[in-house]
């Protein structure tokens, strides 16, 4: 049913996506968008550092010979990290949050909700392997 080596695959993933939600894990969102702005400001570089999984998906996706599912992977990988960006440029740089914005900010988080990567992204990985 499953080859080693699209286990091997997953579970590298499922390590870097564990890897990127320990070090931005929060309560809030604004918690993790202060912990990601706070690596943000040493280094643009080395926030993309942090963002392991976004390799990960580009080398898979060139793995794949760019199969649809790898390019689907990458591209929600993409918008994550530039809608976190906007983001905290939005906060932290501008400082201009609307009242629905603050709001959503400062909304507690379900314990469940930085997890959701994990249980999504290997569907696309097992699919562009097994395709």
């Amino acid at each position: 049913m499953f080859d080693n080596y699209i286990v091997n695959y997953i579970v590298i993933f499922i390590v870097l996506e564990l890897f990127e939600v320990q070090w931005s894990r929060a309560k809030t969102l604004l918690g993790m968008l202060s912990r990601m702005y706070h690596i943000y400001e040493k280094s643009i570089f080395l926030f993309l550092l942090m963002q392991p999984t976004l390799y990960f998906s580009i080398f898979f996706m060139l793995l794949t010979n760019y199969n649809i599912y790898a390019l689907i992977l990458f591209s929600i990988k993409f918008i994550d990290i530039a809608t976190k960006l906007m983001m905290m440029r939005q906060v932290f740089v501008q400082r201009e949050v609307s009242k629905e914005m603050q709001l959503m900010l400062l909304t507690p988080l379900h314990w469940a909700m930085p997890y959701v990567g994990i249980a999504l992204y290997p569907f696309f990985i097992y699919y562009a392997l097994a395709a």
